[in-house]
């Protein structure tokens, strides 16, 4: 029955509703480690994850990516270990990845190499026996292959609660065969609310900082670049077709990289995003119903829109402080755009304490944008 039931889905095109998972608990960049032996917010997950669960009208849980910090090597082991620690969630968890489990794990400081231009080679960090730190010395190809065969071995299908999604993998996004590859691109729709979640890595333009810090982009650093945009892209415009010929009365797009942080290097840095930017505007004008971008990577919590010049903004204090008015640089980066109807939320993350978002949909509602709320979307912070 469950295969007739997962066949007639993929026929249609979309996921099947849930049982009406209108409170959302969406939390990023957790569990971070100072270091390579720092494992406090490790410690300290499942009480998180029960203080989740403990809420009993949250149904669904979102991660947006980075399960471990820059200064963390990327092991099959340590995959493993957050993978078993997902799988306690009795409510069905999507996670989207982020750069430091696979896009970053070329860097000397999470375990990779360096460069040698002496030899015209990789000098691989190595252990006091000699072996290589990361797995397959920190190759990001590798490790997405890695991430991928343990958060989705089960292409379509959720964590923790088994719920049936559409992963690119299984629905077509416009036919091409890349997209098979894609298996952490899903959608799923909530009684008139579409749910993208795409594979955008934060904090590395988009993957063209060199792999090891070599002269520039290898050909399969390239390859994997346009891949990956050219699958993310169409995913992105699936999900608003979907929502138009649905009658979704709006969008949630996640996704790992907060696309405007251009981590003080200026907008150049983020230039690689702007075909997601352009997918995202696009589809949101001719939807012309509510979108929310829940992002991580950036780490502080923000609400705003930053395809809205002057929109208004507002961004986490510093402890025991006001909330800070972020308007003047609300729009750093990829300019010129005007769609009113988006709405972005940065998720708190790598510090303690740890925090998720309490995310409500009540498609009776209609809010302005504000710092907690826009249309049918309204969110809290929750420190456990």
């Amino acid at each position: 029955m469950r295969r007739l039931l997962f066949t007639l889905i993929l026929l249609a095109g979309t996921a099947p509703v849930w049982a009406k998972p209108h409170v959302w608990a969406v939390f990023g960049d957790v569990p971070y480690g100072q270091s390579a032996s720092d494992t406090v917010e490790f410690d300290a997950m499942p009480g998180f994850i029960a203080s989740i669960q403990a809420d009993r009208a949250v149904a669904g849980a979102i991660h947006l990516g980075d399960i471990h910090s820059g200064k963390q090597p990327c092991t099959q082991a340590y995959d493993r270990a957050v993978f078993a620690l997902f799988q306690r969630f009795t409510i069905p968890l999507i996670y989207t990845p982020g750069d430091n489990e696979w896009m970053d794990c070329h860097k000397r400081g999470e375990g990779g190499g360096t460069w040698n231009r002496d030899r015209q080679a990789i000098d691989y960090v190595t252990d006091d026996h000699g072996e290589l730190v990361d797995f397959a010395g920190g190759d990001p190809l590798e490790n997405l292959s890695l991430v991928r065969q343990i958060f989705f071995a089960n292409p379509g299908h959720t964590l923790g609660r088994d719920t049936v999604v559409i992963s690119q993998a299984r629905g077509s996004a416009g036919g091409a065969a890349d997209d098979a590859e894609f298996v952490e691109n899903v959608r799923t729709v909530d009684d008139g609310v579409v749910y993208a979640f795409v594979n955008i890595p934060g904090g590395s333009n988009n993957g063209e900082d060199p792999w090891y810090g070599a002269p520039e982009p290898s050909r399969r650093q390239r390859h994997e670049i346009a891949a990956r945009t050219g699958a993310t892209v169409r995913w992105i415009d699936a999900a608003f077709a979907h929502a138009r010929s649905s009658g979704a009365r709006a969008v949630v797009i996640g996704t790992q990289a907060d696309l405007w942080d251009t981590d003080e290097r200026g907008p150049a840095h983020v230039a690689a995003y702007e075909p997601y930017v352009q997918a995202i505007a696009e589809g949101a004008k001719r939807f012309g119903r509510p979108v929310l971008l829940l992002v991580g990577d950036s780490h502080v919590y923000r609400s705003d829109n930053p395809f809205e010049d002057g929109a208004p903004c507002v961004m986490e204090p510093a402890p025991g402080e006001p909330a800070v008015d972020c308007m003047a640089d609300a729009a750093r980066a990829h300019l010129g755009y005007h769609v009113p109807n988006i709405h972005r939320v940065v998720v708190h993350g790598s510090s303690l304490p740890l925090e998720w978002l309490r995310l409500t949909v009540d498609l009776s509602k209609n809010a302005p944008a504000s710092a907690s709320a826009f249309g049918p979307f309204a969110w809290t912070r929750q420190h456990p």
